[in-house]
């Protein structure tokens, strides 16, 4: 069980930082549904490239934390207080994000009519927060 859930992390987290990286790019396919905009369509958030860029590089880090859960080692991770923490740092950042700002983002959000409000609600909160819980479950799966 424990081989599936990183395996399955690793592939979502490999893909979200693909994601950014087209961004980073100039790609725009689904850059409306990712950023949060006010009740008047204005974005709230407006990331500079070398942002989203760090967010990929984040992302892909996470990914390849999974992948060593596996063996299946691209890259062999210092063995650093960070680096050991981040099974317990990553699905407390993700289920943070699920819950949200309380104002544009998450299940709590208070702006919910706009495009990326339903989008978020419908898809990427639950995503957010699944992504919390299987982190959780590796915790608890190593653990016994």
């Amino acid at each position: 069980m424990q081989f599936i859930f990183s395996v399955l992390l690793f592939l979502v987290f490999l893909t979200i930082s693909i994601l950014h990286f087209y961004w980073v790019f100039g790609g725009t396919k689904g850059l409306n549904k990712a950023l949060p905009t006010n009740e008047k369509g204005k974005r709230v958030l407006n990331p500079k490239k070398v942002e989203t860029t760090l967010v990929a590089l984040g992302l892909l880090l996470f990914g390849i934390f999974y992948l060593q859960k596996t063996n299946l080692r691209l890259i062999i991770l210092p063995d650093y207080y960070f680096f050991r923490n981040l099974g317990t740092i990553i699905p407390i950042l993700f289920t943070i994000r699920a819950i949200g700002d309380f104002k544009y983002i998450g299940f709590f959000k208070k702006i919910k009519n706009t495009e990326f409000g339903k989008f978020d609600t419908k898809l990427i909160s639950f995503f957010c927060l699944t992504i919390g819980i299987i982190g959780f479950l590796l915790i608890y799966i190593e653990q016994l």
